[in-house]
């Protein structure tokens, strides 16, 4: 072996021993309790009596023949259908008009982005109070100001989920917009200049040269978002606790509810495991589109 083999060795020794910290942490925290969730999703496997055993595909028949699980899937789907398009169109109309002002990206930083790096807990906390009912929540107060009597936001249904939309839309428009800057501050001046020597005007100019220009970062913001909304859980945590009347339980606060207020591992599990095949589902769809919206057609 001559010495540029041993360099080799040595370097390729170097980089798996960088890799391994990493390699070692999406095992042990990743990759293992992935596998036990799909183990543990054919037992019926409870904490607090004990007991555990292979049922099969019974926790999986039992789910779709539970009217709590069909109705924490359609609260999943109304809320996610209510964050991501709001997230999206305010997250872009605000990029858009702050990539245009001189000050955009510190407003971004100062504002916008003020309430990415704050703790979720606190955040939920401060709108549980904000949307209190009454007259007694500062947003009830000002409603009663112009006479308008503000409902019992997070006690009465429709109004609590509209409640827990608004919280998560606000808590993490900072990130889009941030990400979306960027896309807009890169848009070629050149394409923009030749179409506005040709005629088109604002909104022919956005749907016509920008927005598919734009359609990369809208599908990546559109995954993640999609991704996010699907598994929100101190939002529902703290505001509602899946109230009024499981109006506002998503599946992720239900696997909370069936594996640590029932115990119920194994019943938990097969949710967990429908969970991640709809997330997988729904970013392969967005995913096998991307050659679609990446690209522009006149």
């Amino acid at each position: 072996m001559d010495l540029r083999d041993k360099l080799k060795r040595r370097e390729a020794l170097t980089g798996y021993l960088f890799i391994l910290p990493q390699m070692l942490g999406f095992i042990v925290l990743v990759l293992v309790p992935l596998i036990m969730v799909f183990v543990y999703s054919f037992e019926s496997r409870n904490l607090l009596f004990g007991n555990m055993g292979f049922t099969g595909l019974d926790n999986y028949e039992h789910l779709f023949n539970d009217p709590l699980f069909v109705t924490t899937l359609k609260n999943t789907i109304i809320f996610s259908l209510g964050v991501v398009p709001l997230n999206l169109i305010l997250s872009l109309a605000l990029a858009l008009f702050f990539g245009s002002q001189a000050s955009g990206t510190k407003i971004v930083r100062s504002v916008v982005f003020l309430p990415v790096i704050t703790s979720g807990v606190a955040w939920a906390i401060v709108f549980k109070y904000l949307f209190q009912g009454g007259t007694a929540g500062p947003i009830n107060y000002f409603l009663s100001l112009i006479g308008i009597e503000g409902p019992n936001w997070l006690h009465e249904k429709g109004w609590a989920m509209f409640a827990v939309v608004i919280t998560r839309v606000l808590k993490n428009l900072g990130m889009n917009v941030l990400i979306f800057m960027g896309a807009v501050m890169n848009l070629p001046n050149d394409v923009l200049e030749a179409g506005k020597i040709d005629g088109a005007g604002r909104w022919r100019l956005f749907f016509k040269i920008k927005l598919p220009l734009l359609m990369p970062s809208i599908l990546m913001v559109m995954i993640v978002t999609v991704i996010g909304s699907m598994r929100v859980f101190d939002t529902i945590k703290l505001m509602t606790d899946g109230g009024p009347e499981g109006s506002t339980m998503v599946l992720v606060y239900y696997i909370y509810h069936q594996a640590f207020k029932t115990f119920n591992i194994g019943y938990a599990s097969s949710i967990a495991v429908v969970l991640f095949v709809i997330v997988l589902i729904l970013t392969m769809i967005q995913w096998s589109l991307r050659r679609r919206a990446s690209y522009y057609e006149e």
